[in-house]
C-alpha cells in the first residue's frame, strides 16, 4: 500500500462569466462547492478564468480592442478585495485547495496570474506569468524569477504555469528541479484560428501538458476554459471575426507522471469538472526511469541559472532618522518570499 498522499483532484472545463467579476466569483464558488461535494481536495481553474481571457486582442486592431480595455481592467481581481475574500472563504468552507487563474489588477497594471489558496483559506502562493504571449503583451505585464516556485502542501509539492509557459524549456526545468509533484497548467481555450494555426490548436497544447507530466515526473491538471455563444455574440461583430473565434474549445485533461490520461474527457463544447484520483507513489516509479533534474541529468555539461529575485519596481528606503511625508506602497510581502 502506498504511504504517499492520495487524493482526488478536479480540473475545470467551463466558460467564464466574461467581463463580469461578481458573476465570475459566483461561478467560481459554485465550482469549488461542486468539486468538494464529489470528494476533490484540489481544483484547478483555467488561465484568466476571472474575468475571462481577452480574446479581443486577437480579433482586430488595438484601436478596435480599446472598447473592452476599461471593462476588462475594472473586472480584473484585486487581492484583498471582497471578491477575493469570497473565494478564499469558499476554499475554507469546503476544505479544498484552489489554484485559480485570474487577471490580477495591481495599481494601474494587469498580470496573468495564478493564486493558490489552501484548505484553510490562506494564501499558499501568488504567481504571475513570466512572459505574456504575443499580443497578450498589449494587456499584461511580466512576472519575475520568484514566480517559478514550487510549494510544499499537504497534497504534495504544488506548482503551476500558464498556457505557453509550457513551451519554455528553461522555465519548465526550473520547476522540475524543485521536485514538483502536482502541477496545474492553466489554459484559456483552444478556439482561436481553428484550422489555420496548428500551434494554437488542442493537439499541440494538450501534448505540451502530457510532455510536462512525463518530463517532470509529476501529475498535471490542465484546466481549460470554453468560449460561450454569449462571448461570440459580444466579440465577433462580423463574419471575419466569427471565422477567427469559434465557440467551445474546451480540452481539459489530467495526466499521470507516466503520461497516461487519467480523467474522462468532456466534449469540447461541454462544461463541467474532470476528476482523477492522485497517488503520489506513482512518481517514484516514473522517475526510476528518467529524472531529468536528478539522476538523468549531466550538470557537468548543462546547468540552469535561475534568478529568483523578485522584480519589485519600487523598493522604498530612507536613511536612519529621516522622516518623510507620504508613502509608496510596495509589492505584497508575499511576493518577496522566495522558497528555499
Amino acid at each position: 500500500m502506498s504511504t504517499h498522499p492520495q487524493f482526488r483532484a478536479a480540473a475545470v472545463q467551463a466558460a467564464p462569466a466574461f467581463l463580469d467579476l461578481d458573476a465570475g466569483v459566483d461561478r467560481t464558488v459554485a465550482l469549488i462547492a461542486e468539486a468538494a461535494a464529489h470528494g476533490a481536495e484540489l481544483i484547478g481553474f483555467p488561465e484568466t478564468w476571472l474575468p475571462g481571457y481577452p480574446w479581443f486582442i486577437w480579433l482586430d486592431s488595438p484601436a478596435w480592442g480599446m472598447q473592452f480595455v476599461q471593462r476588462y481592467f475594472d473586472n480584473s481581481l484585486v487581492y484583498g478585495s471582497p471578491q477575493a475574500d469570497r473565494i478564499a472563504a469558499a476554499a475554507r468552507e469546503h476544505s479544498i485547495t484552489v489554484s485559480l487563474g485570474l487577471s490580477e489588477r495591481r495599481g494601474g497594471s494587469l498580470y496573468i496570474a495564478q493564486w493558490t489558496i489552501g484548505p484553510d483559506g490562506e494564501t499558499i502562493a501568488r504567481r504571475r506569468k513570466l512572459k505574456p504571449t504575443h499580443v497578450e503583451r498589449t494587456v499584461f505585464g511580466e512576472g519575475d524569477g520568484s514566480d517559478l516556485s514550487v510549494h510544499a502542501t499537504p497534497l504534495g509539492r504544488l506548482g503551476g504555469l500558464c498556457c505557453w509557459e509550457h513551451l519554455q524549456p528553461l522555465s519548465k526545468y526550473a520547476m522540475y528541479a524543485q521536485d514538483e509533484q502536482v502541477h496545474v497548467g492553466a489554459w484559456p481555450s483552444f478556439s482561436l484560428y481553428v484550422g489555420g494555426a496548428y500551434a494554437l490548436g488542442p493537439e499541440v497544447n494538450t501534448s505540451a501538458s502530457r510532455v510536462y507530466a512525463v518530463e517532470g515526473g509529476c501529475f498535471v491538471l490542465a484546466p481549460c476554459a470554453t468560449v460561450s455563444p454569449e462571448m461570440i455574440e459580444l466579440l465577433c461583430t462580423d463574419d471575419t471575426k466569427r471565422a477567427l473565434l469559434q465557440p467551445g474549445g474546451g480540452h481539459a485533461r489530467i495526466f499521470a507522471p507516466d503520461g497516461q490520461e487519467i480523467a474522462e474527457r468532456l466534449a469540447p463544447d461541454a462544461e463541467g469538472l474532470l476528476y482523477a484520483d492522485i497517488d503520489l507513489g506513482m512518481i517514484s516509479l516514473a522517475k526510476a526511469a528518467a529524472d531529468p533534474a536528478g539522476h538523468y541529468s549531466r550538470p557537468d555539461v548543462t546547468r540552469l541559472l535561475l534568478n529568483r529575485t523578485p522584480g519589485d519596481r519600487v523598493v522604498p528606503f530612507t536613511a536612519p532618522g529621516v522622516e518623510i511625508g507620504g508613502d509608496v506602497e510596495p509589492e505584497p510581502a508575499l511576493r518577496a518570499e522566495v522558497p528555499a
